[in-house]
């Protein structure tokens, strides 16, 4: 989502490398490179104008610190002001103190209102919170019926009159079937219109005088850039909300709708979808965002990604594996499949920092080389995962899983050795040989092209990168089709 924002902001970095120092004459070609950003990101243009005043202040106002370079300290301050703008910290979700919460969902036809109720009630579901949903929504065509689908996926109950009865109504038993089962949480799903309409808010405002929820939030598509931040200001003022969902942030919006939504409409967003599946809800936090928006990747959420699907028993047992040498294809299949259940692998791989400036082509061709990889291995035997060290000198195994697979003997025996190779250097990075192994990444090794490791622009920052080749320089005329 924020990868031109990311570009253009790099832009402006590379304006100051070199200087001596953050001065009024240096920063200014800086600033308009982040106004230029912003403003293609679809940021309100009042946000950008006051974002851009703060961070010249602070810039001309900061001390120098020794050792640290001019464009270093210019990204700091902001990164600063992003979270600032955002809102500074997570806002969680609120909790009753006598059961049950009420949670009032709201927003428009389209931004995934009845899907995002669903995963909020997986989200709770998962804090072992007990959680009821309510379908209010008798307008739109099978509404009803997809809440009670996601309800019967992610095991959790949906209480529904049909369509004939008054969404005021529905909601007012919901909640008294709630208080009489003892159920934690109560999340209304209500209907929605393609826009802002007087019908639409009166029924709202007569359902939250019925439930007085204790959270309101608005449902927003991140698609509609600025625009999300006015519908939020509207819903506000109209019926009073207490934080929004943004929606869709893994799609092609621009960004602007996370950085404008606090600022302008003054109520936090709490949660972001990322991805169409119900476990896609992530817990909003600006910090996190402003340094996916700079390319710093956000690790602590992919440390949350991996706690939710990781056993720790397991990981201790993967762990003496890789000290040993043990590690097996059986464990590789595991470690895949984990992968993937934390999301795609594009997901994944941008929340590390300096992964960013991956391409869509790096990464579809990591995808493409995890399928292989995967076919490849599930046609092996179970005696030949469990020894991999079989098929190394067996080329008659080998032919027999190309043809299993539908793959060629080439690609099967660049794996066997490419997971030789991989065994090898994790048993030594986790004697203390290595700062990181070189099979990760999309550009190399087994997930992509010879030769194994991270693509070089994924390396900066660790270590001091990896040592440069020279190039031979080569004594062919060029031809046309080298021109």
């Amino acid at each position: 989502m924020f990868d031109a924002l990311a570009e253009r902001l790099e832009s402006a970095w590379k304006k100051l490398r070199g200087q001596d120092k953050i001065s009024e004459s240096n920063i200014q070609e800086a600033l308009r490179e982040v106004r230029r950003a912003l403003l293609e990101a679809d940021v309100n243009l009042q946000v950008v104008k006051e974002f851009i005043a703060e961070v010249e202040t602070k810039a001309l106002g900061s001390e120098v610190i020794a050792g640290v370079q001019p464009d270093q300290q210019f990204i700091k301050i902001v990164h600063e002001e992003l979270v600032a703008v955002m809102g500074e910290s997570n806002v969680p979700l609120a909790h009753a103190e006598r059961a049950p919460t009420v949670v009032l969902m709201a927003g428009l036809q389209g931004t995934g209102k009845t899907t995002a109720t669903a995963k909020l009630a997986l989200h709770l579901r998962k804090q072992n919170r007990s959680t009821l949903m309510v379908a209010t929504d008798i307008y739109r065509p099978a509404a009803v019926d997809q809440l009670v689908t996601l309800g019967k996926q992610i095991n959790v109950p949906v209480f529904e009159l049909g369509t004939d009865t008054d969404p005021v109504e529905i909601a007012r038993q919901g909640i008294e079937r709630a208080k009489a089962e003892g159920i934690d949480t109560v999340i209304i799903d209500t209907a929605g219109r393609l826009q802002i309409d007087r019908d639409m808010m009166a029924e709202l405002a007569r359902i939250k005088e019925t439930v007085e929820p204790d959270d309101t939030l608005l449902v927003i598509d991140a698609m509609t850039g600025q625009e999300a931040a006015n519908l939020t200001r509207t819903f506000h003022e109209e019926i009073g909300i207490s934080g929004a969902i943004l929606t869709k942030l893994d799609g092609d919006s621009r960004g602007g709708a996370a950085l404008s939504v606090r600022k302008i409409s003054g109520a936090p967003i709490k949660f972001v979808g990322v991805g169409e599946k119900v476990e896609a809800l992530q817990p909003f936090y600006p910090d996190r965002m402003a340094s996916r928006i700079l390319g710093m990747g956000d690790v602590l959420t992919l440390v949350e990604k991996a706690a939710e699907e990781v056993d720790i028993a397991d990981a201790e047992k993967m762990h003496e594996k890789i000290m040993a040498a043990q590690f097996d294809f059986n464990d590789f299949l595991k470690q895949m499949r984990l992968m993937k259940s934390m999301g795609s692998l594009g997901g994944v791989l941008k929340l590390i920092p300096g992964m960013n400036k991956l391409t869509d082509d790096q990464l579809e061709k990591g995808e493409s080389q995890l399928k292989l990889s995967e076919s490849i291995v599930n046609s092996m035997t179970k005696e030949e995962r469990q020894n991999p060290d079989l098929l190394a000198g067996s080329p008659s195994r080998r032919r027999r899983i190309a043809r299993g697979s539908g793959h060629s003997e080439k690609e099967v025996s660049k794996l066997v050795t490419d997971f030789s190779r991989m065994r090898t250097m994790m048993q030594r990075m986790g004697q203390g040989a290595f700062g990181m192994p070189g099979m990760a990444g999309p550009g190399g090794g087994m997930f992509g092209g010879p030769g194994g490791g991270m693509p070089q622009r994924g390396w900066r920052g660790y270590q001091g990168g990896p040592p440069k080749k020279k190039k031979k320089k080569s004594k062919k005329r060029k031809g046309f089709g080298q021109l």
